[in-house]
């Protein structure tokens, strides 16, 4: 029962193969006759393609550089323009002719130039001034008087070595006198460009009415 059922299902199977076989084969005999149609509707060429032997190839080539000009050009030039200047003349000041003497006499006296050491810069100039503090006792009793100091003004102009050389009254303002000469500032000498150490004395006045 078996093997005839096996039989059968064989014959089956190549009937079926064999059918699909012819049907496949109708297909393909029916769809070459109709490839002009094909071609016209969709656009498509089908066969071999004719490429023709005249097709040219192009051969990419990089240009040649310009050469450089044998003589540059010259540089343009530049026109400047003449400032014109004008030279100022100096007034003329008419002073008059004093007839001073230069040696002494009667009228004014300037001095005698003759005697001036020209290698000094001026005399003794306070640049600074302190005031000095009145002592109270002093102020209390109604004293006034002045202090002469000696001193050396070195090359700064500063002051050094205060002395007391003289006083009124005695020894009352000295030491206030001698605490803001310290302080001052004077213009030092300069000889031949060069500042040095000079000697020099100031009096310090205390009054009341300051």
């Amino acid at each position: 029962m078996n093997r005839f059922r096996s039989l059968i299902s064989a014959l089956l199977a190549v009937g079926v193969t064999f059918g699909l076989f012819l049907f496949m084969f109708k297909l393909i005999s029916s769809g070459g006759t109709n490839n002009s149609e094909l071609e016209a509707i969709a656009g498509i060429h089908f066969g071999p393609v004719d490429i023709p032997d005249d097709v040219m190839t192009k051969n990419r080539r990089i240009p040649k550089k310009p050469p450089p000009p044998k003589n540059p050009p010259p540089p343009p030039k530049m026109q400047i323009s003449k400032m014109d200047q004008t030279v100022q003349n100096m007034p003329t000041l008419d002073l008059p002719n004093l007839d001073v003497p230069m040696s002494g006499g009667e009228g004014m006296y300037i001095g005698n130039f003759a005697s001036i050491d020209k290698t000094e810069e001026g005399d003794i100039i306070p640049i600074v001034k302190i005031r000095p503090i009145y002592p109270r006792d002093a102020q209390m009793k109604g004293l006034e008087g002045w202090v002469k100091i000696e001193f050396t003004i070195n090359a700064i102009g500063a002051v050094k070595s205060p002395r007391v050389i003289d006083s009124k009254p005695a020894r009352i303002f000295n030491r206030e006198a001698i605490r803001a000469i310290l302080k001052w500032k004077f213009k030092p000498r300069v000889i031949d460009g060069v500042a040095v150490d000079r000697q020099a004395t100031q009096t310090i006045d205390f009054n009341l009415d300051q």
